[in-house]
This record gives structure tokens, C-alpha cells and sequence, in this order.
């Protein structure tokens, strides 16, 4: 990362959200609602005690064949590049980025449009 030109970030959406249950812990999560219907949860849950560490897991399994330039901190992506074997920085960023994509969208990870931080305006 130090000799890296270009940088960008992600931060992935609705973090443990994206995290689906295991289709025979679903009857476990099952809650009443006060109008009487069930609820249960499709999706890892917040507040749940591992929730931050299992949800971690996950993306780091997932992207682990891009740790290279893009490793992940729980929400957050950071992609960096520098120019290699004849490529620009901006040609080496752009594949880096369209593979970061291609693994998201095969392990259907989605990310922020709106930069974390960036104002409403």
C-alpha cells in the first residue's frame, strides 16, 4: 500500500444484512409480534453478541483473492493500485476495481452509492 498512487474506498450497504441465515436456523430466529404474527428473521441479525466478528469473517473470506489491493475492515473496502509491468496506475486501478466488482456481484455484496460521510447536497 505504501507505493500505491490511487486510492478509493467502498463501504459496503446494510452490512450484516447482507449476511444470509442459514436456511435451518431460520424457525430459531421466529419472534411474535404484538399483532400475532411471526417473524423471522431471513438475515443475520443485529445486536447478536458475534455479529460484527461473523459478518468479518464473511467479506474477508469472500475478498480474500483481492486482499492484495483491496482489503476490508469490516464495512469498508480500501482499493489501492500503482503502475506494474508497463500499466498505468489508472489502468492498473480500473482492474482492480472491475475485479472487486466481479466478486461482489458474485457473492451479491453491495456497496454505498453515497461515499460514507458524503453530505445529502
Amino acid at each position: 500500500m505504501a507505493l500505491s498512487t490511487i486510492f478509493s474506498a467502498l463501504d459496503l450497504r446494510d452490512g450484516f444484512y447482507q449476511i444470509l441465515m442459514r436456511e435451518s436456523d431460520i424457525p430459531l430466529t421466529a419472534v411474535s409480534t404484538p399483532s400475532g404474527m411471526l417473524w423471522e428473521w431471513l438475515v443475520m441479525p443485529q445486536g447478536l453478541k458475534n455479529a460484527p466478528a461473523t459478518f468479518n469473517r464473511c467479506v474477508t473470506h469472500l475478498l480474500r483473492s483481492v486482499r492484495d489491493f483491496a482489503p476490508s475492515d469490516f464495512d469498508d473496502v480500501f482499493i489501492h493500485s500503482r503502475a506494474v509491468d508497463g500499466k498505468s496506475e489508472v489502468e492498473m486501478h480500473k482492474e482492480h476495481l472491475r475485479r472487486l466488482f466481479a466478486l461482489m456481484r458474485k457473492h451479491k455484496l453491495y456497496a454505498n452509492l453515497k461515499k460514507k460521510g458524503q453530505s445529502d447536497q
